[in-house]
């Protein structure tokens, strides 16, 4: 009966990540007020900018949008595969992958998309090399560097695991 009570409790504890999950979705909505504050930027000096500029805020435009993307995935994800299934019956515009990325496919999508972000980060450095130093520009093609090999380690890693549990 203590050992039953224990688990039972244990198993509760699952709900204190639901605090977790609704911090990220605030989160999102920061990143939509600084997505406006961008946008609004980015017209309003649109004329008046050049063509590195313009490239440099439209980068800026899509590093949010894979944050903000980075967030929906880790939400929704983290949710099903710790707290509790959704209930999508109702909902006729239920994305396939909501529901089926198990924490291994979280992990990698996650991976991915860090990668993704500092590569537009490095992208936007190098689109204003001036502004940024020797030092600064080794720092990010290394970090960069850095997510690029753990993502491939970690996705290697993945499936030697995966063939493992096959035999």
């Amino acid at each position: 009966m203590l050992e039953r009570t224990f688990e039972r409790a244990l198993f509760a504890c699952r709900w204190l990540l639901a605090p977790f999950y609704a911090a990220l979705a605030i989160g999102l909505f920061v990143l939509l007020v600084k997505l406006l504050q961008e946008l609004a930027h980015f017209i309003l000096h649109a004329l008046d900018s050049n063509e590195s500029q313009t490239i440099l805020g439209v980068l800026t435009l899509v590093d949010l949008s894979f944050t903000a993307s980075l967030l929906i995935i880790v939400m929704f994800s983290g949710y099903e595969n710790f707290v509790s299934k959704f209930d999508h019956s109702d909902h006729k515009d239920w994305p396939e992958w909501m529901g089926t990325i198990d924490f291994t496919g979280l992990k990698l999508k996650l991976m991915s998309s860090i990668v993704a972000i500092s590569a537009i980060q490095l992208l936007k450095a190098f689109m204003d090399i001036k502004a940024s130093s020797d030092r600064e520009l080794g720092w990010l093609v290394g970090l960069h560097m850095v997510f690029v090999v753990s993502g491939l380690l970690m996705a290697l890693t993945d499936r030697v695991a995966a063939g493992h549990h096959d035999k």
